[in-house]
């Protein structure tokens, strides 16, 4: 994709949604943190459900401490992977306690190193409480950046360096909002909604569904 299209790529995306965010809930930094932890391979909508409850019990990690493994669990329960997500959880919490003073550290590098903490998961935190210019990389930013050839790569990391090189810094710390929202609204995995979508012109990809039907959606190349 050219840099003038990538620039008016994010400009229509901001245009429509000004003030993107995050759709899991939280009410703190540390609840973002273990939202997104426990979001791995879960979606949203499943980790809101299991953690509202929650969020008005622990709003801290002694809080979390106090609550314990085991009750911890039986919140979370509907969400893959509970058992060792729980864990990780409360490993992270008494790390935060113990060097960080309870709080959630402002650097990357920190955050990797806590338990159940990858790459994404520390730019999702550092990103969404911290306003860095980070580019958190999903299985749907990775399908977006890879389909419209805004940001190819065989891997989340190198669509990663992509996007880093590409986004331009206007939209910088909205762009993986943009992106995930679009990936998992219109740039669907199995049939893209090309027919309603907002930057199809700037696309490179080149089987677009163009018209929608009552039955399958017709495919047609495109530019």
């Amino acid at each position: 994709m050219k840099k003038a299209d990538v620039f008016e790529f994010f400009r229509r995306l901001a245009e429509l949604n000004p003030s993107p965010e995050t759709e899991l809930e939280f009410g703190n930094t540390y609840q973002l943190l273990v939202a997104v932890v426990l979001s791995a391979q879960a979606t949203d909508i499943g980790v809101n459900k299991a953690t509202r409850a929650l969020f008005r019990e622990v709003k801290t990690p002694a809080q979390m401490l106090d609550l314990g493994e085991e009750k911890l669990k039986a919140h979370i329960k509907t969400i893959g992977l509970f058992n060792s997500k729980a864990k990780n959880v409360i490993a992270l919490s008494e790390i935060l306690v113990e060097r960080y003073g309870g709080e959630v550290p402002d650097d990357r590098d920190a955050l990797v190193a806590l338990p159940g903490v990858g790459r994404k998961t520390a730019n999702v935190v550092m990103n969404c409480a911290f306003g860095a210019e980070t580019f958190a990389v999903d299985t749907h930013i990775f399908r977006v950046g890879n389909r419209t050839g805004l940001a190819r790569g065989k891997t989340p990391r190198a669509v990663e360096k992509q996007l880093e090189k590409n986004v331009p810094a206007p939209f910088r710390v909205g762009a993986h909002h943009w992106l995930i929202l679009h990936g998992r609204y219109i740039c669907k995995a199995r049939t893209p909604e090309c027919w309603r979508c907002p930057v199809v012109d700037l696309c490179g990809y080149r089987h677009k569904v163009l018209e929608r039907t009552s039955g399958k959606a017709k495919s047609k190349a495109g530019a």
